[in-house]
């Protein structure tokens, strides 16, 4: 098994090569967020940047980072704009479990395309009266050597920026569950940009749609084969958005408070930058911000001893019960870090704004997008049951779930 090293000299050369464009998204925040006009430029520059081919092997045109080294620039991004970061979540999740893969030609074309610049969306989540653990979305054989694919999803995050989309499925041959890799530009498959969440509001997020749209063979993936620690990587993308947000919030409101003119009468003083009140605000939640990327950097330890496991497993180098047990550190990790995190940076936001007075709410400013993109991402996967699986495992040893559905109760 070959081990990728993380390396300072590649982590500051992957920020340095990114932060041009990190900058220009940090630029046009406030004004997407504002209009609600989706970031389909600034997507695709990263995307021709090979952004989304970081973990790409540097044999295969990619930059061969590892997990640690992807989630720090995930959060650079989420600091500039959360909701690219968080529409990006499925494509290198995607890309993971492309990673630990057998390999082969198959394996060798996905990260060929990733090279190329081709993006992965999400659609997983099924719509309507579908009971927990159903899939109603199926893949049909169409009698020429292909299949199709007809169903609708919802929460397709990134789907609307993508050439591909990571699509769960099951097969009405087989009666397997699979990952249907559906190409975006056809005429089958119809995107809407639906979600309304009060945060989040540019991730691209909304309901596919699929009317007999072509998969080839090759590009439906026994599920059962998926990455083991998929839960907590698509946990830990959330994690990255949420400390990205209280980093991004550390900026703005730093440098509102340095640039306010205005004072009270009754402050501790005349200038606002001066004011020993306001600047114990943002040194609080600055310190929110470093613990935060401090509970993303102990996630992407785990993950990366997930990710060496699961190659180690694949070249038989270790046993099944070493890798389940590396698979469940990561699963914990995650968990405990979005118990904590979840509280720690929506609260940090809102504290923000104490550092200002009335125009700090300026819908103008939308200073808030940083309190409504952290409650929002804090909302999927909900952390109260986490909290509960936690204290389960705490006190009676029992095994939390890596692999879970959404459905309307029985």
């Amino acid at each position: 098994m070959s081990t990728i090293v993380a390396t300072p000299n590649r982590l500051a050369d992957l920020r340095e090569r990114f932060r041009p464009y990190f900058e220009k998204i940090a630029a046009g925040a406030v004004e997407r967020d504002r209009t609600g006009a989706l970031p389909y430029d600034e997507v695709a520059d990263l995307a021709k940047a090979g952004f989304g081919a970081i973990r790409v092997p540097e044999s295969h045109g990619g930059s061969g980072a590892t997990l640690p080294e992807l989630f720090e620039l995930i959060v650079d991004l989420a600091a500039a704009d959360s909701n690219i970061a968080q529409a990006l979540r499925a494509h290198f999740a995607f890309v993971e479990d492309r990673l630990v893969a057998e390999p082969g030609p198959g394996r060798d074309a996905w990260l060929e395309r990733f090279a190329r610049g081709e993006l992965v969306g999400n659609s997983w989540t099924e719509i309507g009266a579908v009971t927990v653990g159903e899939v109603i979305t199926k893949v049909t054989p169409d009698g020429e050597g292909g299949f199709r694919i007809n169903g609708t999803k919802y929460y397709s995050t990134g789907s609307i920026f993508a050439d591909w989309l990571d699509t769960y499925a099951e097969r009405t041959d087989t009666g397997k569950r699979v990952i249907a890799a559906v190409r975006r530009h056809q005429d089958g498959v119809a995107l809407a940009d639906d979600w309304d969440g009060f945060g989040q509001r540019t991730t691209g997020t909304g309901t596919s749609t699929f009317t007999d749209a072509v998969v080839e063979e090759e590009n439906l993936i026994d599920f059962d084969t998926r990455f083991k620690y998929q839960t907590a990587f698509y946990q830990q993308v959330l994690l990255a958005v949420l400390a990205g947000s209280v980093r991004g919030a550390e900026l703005d409101f730093g440098r509102e408070v340095k640039n306010r003119t205005r004072t009270f009468s009754h402050a501790a003083a005349n200038v606002a930058s001066e004011d020993p009140q306001l600047l114990q605000v943002i040194g609080e939640v600055s310190s929110a911000a470093f613990v935060a990327a401090g509970a993303v950097g102990r996630v992407s330890d785990a993950l990366q001893a997930a990710h060496e496991s699961a190659l180690a497993l694949r070249d038989g180098t270790i046993t099944e019960e070493e890798d389940e047990a590396a698979n469940d550190r990561a699963e914990l990790a995650s968990a405990q870090a979005q118990v904590a995190l979840t509280p720690l940076a929506v609260d940090a936001i809102s504290h923000a704004f104490d550092a200002l007075a009335a125009s700090g709410t300026s819908v103008k400013k939308s200073l808030d997008r940083h309190w409504r993109n952290a409650r929002t991402a804090g909302n999927h996967n909900p952390r109260v049951f986490k909290a509960r699986l936690i204290g389960d495992l705490v006190v009676n040893g029992a095994d939390l779930p890596r692999v879970w559905a959404i459905g309307a109760s029985k």
